[in-house]
């Protein structure tokens, strides 16, 4: 499971944070202050460090460059202050990426995979039932053989595998496909989308084992 260092001394920031970041797959190990982040930092393994810059006791950027002293793990910075010193700053003591408070959860969640991706720790194949999805290439495979997805299609089955675990409701697909797709996606569509998704990953469409539906609550990864 990929870990990952919250240093945030706002507790309800820091508690949605933890659920936000829990629901993702991922564990979470927090600290409130530069202090307790230091004094940790040689005691816990993690892939990757989500810092407040403004802590009660000093700032986040002491807390990067002792992360990046002993670790390859990116950093992302969390800042209420969009100004371009600040951000040169972190960026310049070696941070991977900011975002500016208050942010989207599921912009902040695609920043932390990005960057986790760009470490190589997050996987870039993943393999569910006889489908094998290369995140890198881009490149769908059922039984050996490719297959060719649309755009939106293939968002939408990227959306499935990074919640691998998890229900993710209708809301939540449509949120993620109107961010990402230019066209306008509406309940229907995404029922359209859906069937001819599993038309072209699953072996037998009326009996899904990839993209299972889950009564009264949504749609869930199986396999």
């Amino acid at each position: 499971m990929v870990q990952i260092f919250l240093v945030e001394d706002d507790k309800i920031i820091a508690k949605n944070l933890s659920l936000l970041l829990s629901s993702e797959g991922f564990k979470v190990i927090h600290a409130a202050s530069q202090k307790e982040a230091i004094d940790i930092l040689g005691e816990i393994s993690f892939d990757l460090a989500l810092i407040d810059i403004s802590l009660p006791d000093g700032n986040g950027f002491v807390v990067c460059t002792a992360v990046k002293a002993q670790s390859n793990s990116p950093v992302i910075f969390l800042t209420a202050s969009a100004d371009e010193a600040s951000v040169v700053t972190g960026l310049n003591i070696g941070a991977d990426d900011y975002i500016t408070k208050p942010f989207r959860p599921m912009e902040l969640i695609a920043r932390i995979k990005a960057a986790l991706r760009k470490s190589g720790t997050a996987p870039s194949v993943f393999e569910v039932a006889s489908l094998n999805v290369d995140t890198s290439s881009g490149l769908v495979k059922k039984h050996g053989n490719e297959v060719f997805l649309s755009a939106l299609e293939y968002r939408l089955l990227l959306v499935f595998i990074n919640n691998q675990g998890n229900i993710i409701t209708r809301n939540k697909l449509l949120d993620e496909l109107w961010d990402a797709a230019g066209e306008f996606v509406n309940d229907n569509t995404l029922t359209v989308y859906i069937k001819r998704l599993r038309e072209k990953i699953e072996d037998d469409p009326t009996n899904p084992q990839i993209i299972l539906t889950v009564r009264g609550m949504g749609y869930k990864l199986g396999g």
